[in-house]
């Protein structure tokens, strides 16, 4: 009727504070604009300070409401001081988005231990370090929600991404044992795991015209994904609509899985 209030808009983030980790391009910037939009105040977070205040600039200029944290997701000292300002100045932090990853690819038998251990630590350690320090805030305001950026690679790999796949896996499971731990503490933990989506990580195949062929044949849809096309399950996992999913894994592939 015309005279009654209108219902809540459960998939809204008004009043909420998101903090997206490798947000300067991407996804990472997809999922900080889609968040922006649904109301929240969100804070970018990038290693790259150039990219992170151009992002923040963009956000900024479509009157959304955004700030920009730079730290390094696998430093300790760095990560704890960037998460507890955010909860000083804004009172809370509602959600985290952990997406800072990198990329090299090449023959697993070429990598070194160093190579290995940089892509673990961008995707693994730093999504458990920035899990943590939220999650002791989370705990003290009675809830919030987590999202770790998995991959379709965990289930169906290629050549060339030995360590990308093994981190992906891992922060998978992380994902699911974070939802399980801290379920009945009101933190709930989703994995989203995107299929191909042009990228910075991906622009050596995006850049190879059959290879980018050949795989979006591989895909029900026909195309590759844009980061807008998978922010908005990150708006879903975040927000009231989806208060009582927790510990999923929510493939964005546009059928590739269910392909093979």
């Amino acid at each position: 009727m015309s005279g009654e209030a209108k219902p809540p808009d459960p998939f809204s983030l008004t009043g909420r504070t998101v903090l997206v980790t490798g947000a300067a391009r991407g996804l990472g910037f997809a999922f900080s604009s889609a968040a922006a939009r649904a109301g929240a105040h969100v804070v970018l977070n990038d290693n790259d300070g150039v990219a992170l205040s151009e992002a923040v600039r963009v956000l900024r200029d479509e009157g959304l409401k955004c700030s920009g944290a730079r730290f390094d997701v696998t430093v300790k000292n760095e990560v704890t001081s960037a998460v507890d300002k955010i909860v000083s100045e804004h009172g809370r932090i509602d959600a985290v988005v952990n997406n800072a990853g990198n990329q090299n690819r090449k023959p697993f038998l070429e990598y070194s231990t160093a190579e290995w251990g940089s892509i673990l630590d961008v995707h693994l350690t730093g999504a458990f370090l920035v899990s943590q320090a939220a999650i002791k805030h989370m705990l003290d305001q009675g809830g919030g929600s987590i999202i770790m950026i998995g991959s379709i690679m965990v289930e169906c790999g290629r050549g060339t991404i030995a360590p990308y796949r093994a981190a992906k896996g891992a922060v998978t499971a992380l994902g699911k044992q974070l939802a399980v731990e801290f379920g009945p503490r009101n933190i709930r933990c989703n994995v989203i795991a995107p299929g191909y989506v042009e990228t910075e990580l991906t622009r050596e195949l995006v850049a190879n015209p059959d290879l980018h062929a050949q795989i979006a044949r591989r895909v029900p849809l026909g195309r590759w994904a844009t980061p807008d096309d998978v922010a908005p399950a990150m708006v879903f996992l975040t927000s009231d609509a989806g208060r009582y999913v927790n510990g999923l894994v929510l493939y964005v592939d546009g059928g590739t899985l269910a392909s093979l």
